[in-house]
């Protein structure tokens, strides 16, 4: 059997952005759309993708939770890729005052302004239900 590895990272790819979108998170690939999607008013969550193990077995599951179980959320969900739309996630990143690069991370911005980050380190080796807690607690902080 001849496994083609372009071919299995565009299907893991696909998964991996389809899972964000699912849970209700609007894809942005364009550091325009970036743009936008940060200036608009009110609380924007912000999830950086990844095809990391803990991006596809704790990030994005704890993100959709956090989203539909949560009384008090963000008024708008965005995601970027990183290592795919590499331009979107370096704007993005430019809001991300202070932190290093880090994916799968999670940024909670208000009016565009940085108010919360959950970074890699917070994610990795942790259980799913322990980042949902971590975003809601800078939801009901932030929101």
């Amino acid at each position: 059997m001849n496994m083609n590895f372009n071919m299995f990272m565009n299907d893991v790819v696909v998964t991996a952005r389809n899972e964000a979108k699912e849970a209700g998170f609007a894809e942005l690939t364009t550091p325009e759309e970036v743009e936008a999607a940060f200036g608009k008013e009110g609380t924007t969550l912000v999830l950086v993708n990844s095809v990391c193990g803990c991006a596809g077995g704790i990030a994005r599951p704890a993100a959709g939770y956090a989203l539909h179980k949560s009384d008090v959320k963000p008024d708008h969900a965005v995601t970027v890729f990183a290592g795919q739309d590499k331009a979107a996630t370096e704007k993005a990143r430019s809001f991300f005052t202070g932190y290093p690069p880090s994916s799968p991370s999670f940024a909670l911005l208000k009016d565009g302004k940085l108010m919360a980050m959950v970074e890699r380190h917070e994610i990795e080796g942790s259980e799913p239900i322990e980042v949902v807690y971590k975003l809601q607690d800078a939801f009901k902080e932030h929101c």
